[in-house]
């Protein structure tokens, strides 16, 4: 592990080692001093008894007025309160869009948990060490770290459609897998971060990735301690030792201010107001339905909707079947599978998800028992949140390939 070891400056009256049995020297960590404000970067292994011991013994020194952890409000009330997931309201998260962002949740929960028995220690237990003792000792806890949603949709849009597909296809077979994490993924955590490590098991080691996962939180959590509360004069930053290095020397030199940093870092590309890819099918199928009207009269042009109708119809019910969906999931399914491409509202995945929750709604038992259930193939059937998702991924997979298969057909019937 490497090693910023950057020593306190002399003079300071600091708690003795051989009083508080912490010595900060022992410990991967770096010192700035910024505008009146030492902070003190402990770097820590998110799998490691040893890291929550750390953490403990530094915040008991007395040494420090203010306390940061690596945490965004999110991850930190996941950590707090485990029975949140039982409150979720599925069907909002399904009419809003954040299914994918919620499929993304459970599968590092899921990693996580499996992380959490193979070393028996919970991933990021002395970022929750640090913010209990904070608490007990009356000190302010600052949460420096930015959104984890905002990460991941930030890491999507930089990866690209097919980068999207590879990692939404490797969370769900992260979710599927109960085998042990190996060796190098653990490594990798005791030198790094718990959320690159998860996201780079799912999908492989990628620049871009890298870039949003690790170096643009890097400066976003400089900035953000830069911010630190009025009368703050010493901090304690617990950040994954991976982090050391980028962490401190944007804390000695980012001259941008916090605010206009953050800002650029919170951005989220706004979608195009201009549904190209809906434009393009919707063109090439309504069009086809036309030629095939003016040419070939109305045998054709109704053969070819028929066509249309059946082909992504059927292989959109035919994926929320596989889910197990309800015979009125499957219906919807068949309905929305046509008119998906024309209107993105009409999301046939979405669509027969709703519909699914709404005729069989998740209990409270579903949800408490939903990181269980996801690491078998056959909790994903049994458990109904689990259904759910699968409802959304499997028919939506079959639309998809329905519109390209179907297309293919309007395409070849008009140039042949």
């Amino acid at each position: 592990m490497t090693e910023i070891s950057t020593p306190p400056t002399a003079g300071t009256d600091h708690a003795d080692p051989a009083t508080t049995g912490f010595d900060l020297a022992e410990q991967p960590h770096a010192i700035v001093e910024r505008n009146g404000i030492r902070y003190t970067l402990l770097g820590t292994a998110h799998v490691s008894r040893a890291s929550v011991d750390a953490v403990r013994a530094a915040i008991a020194t007395g040494d420090y007025d203010t306390v940061a952890v690596e945490l965004d409000e999110q991850r930190l009330a996941a950590m707090n309160d485990p029975d949140a997931l039982a409150r979720l309201d599925l069907v909002k998260v399904l009419r809003e869009g954040k299914t994918p962002l919620f499929a993304a949740n459970l599968a590092l929960a899921a990693y996580q948990r499996r992380l959490a028995e193979q070393m028996g220690v919970e991933p990021g237990a002395e970022l929750k060490a640090a913010a209990a003792d904070a608490g007990a000792a009356g000190l302010p806890l600052e949460l420096i770290d930015r959104d984890v949603g905002l990460t991941f949709k930030r890491a999507m849009q930089r990866l690209g459609w097919w980068g999207r597909a590879k990692l939404g296809a490797s969370l769900l077979m992260g979710l599927l897998s109960s085998d042990e994490v190996g060796e190098e993924e653990i490594e990798r955590l005791k030198q790094g971060d718990v959320l690159e490590s998860s996201f780079t098991e799912f999908a492989g080691e990628t620049p871009e990735l890298y870039e949003t996962i690790i170096a643009e939180r890097d400066r976003y959590m400089a900035a953000r301690l830069r911010e630190a509360p009025s009368g703050a004069r010493e901090v304690l930053a617990v950040v994954g030792a991976g982090h050391l290095k980028g962490l401190a020397e944007h804390l000695r030199t980012d001259t941008t201010p916090p605010s206009e940093v953050r800002g650029s870092l919170e951005q989220v590309k706004p979608k195009s107001r201009v549904p190209w890819m809906e434009i393009i099918i919707g063109t090439i199928v309504i069009g086809g339905f036309a030629w095939g009207f003016w040419r070939g009269g109305f045998d054709v042009g109704t053969d070819l909707m028929l066509q249309w109708v059946l082909v992504t119809g059927g292989l959109g019910a035919l994926g929320c079947a596989i889910a197990g969906g309800h015979p009125l999931s499957i219906l919807s399914a068949f309905v929305a599978s046509p008119l998906t491409p024309l209107h993105p509202a009409l999301a046939s995945g979405t669509v027969s998800a709703v519909v699914e929750a709404m005729l069989r709604k998740p209990t409270y038992a579903d949800f408490m028992a939903l990181r269980d259930d996801v690491n078998s193939a056959r909790g994903w059937w049994r458990n109904r949140v689990a259904r759910v998702l699968l409802n959304f991924f499997l028919t939506s997979l079959g639309t998809a390939i329905g519109v390209w298969t179907g297309g293919l057909r309007i395409l070849r019937t008009i140039f042949v």
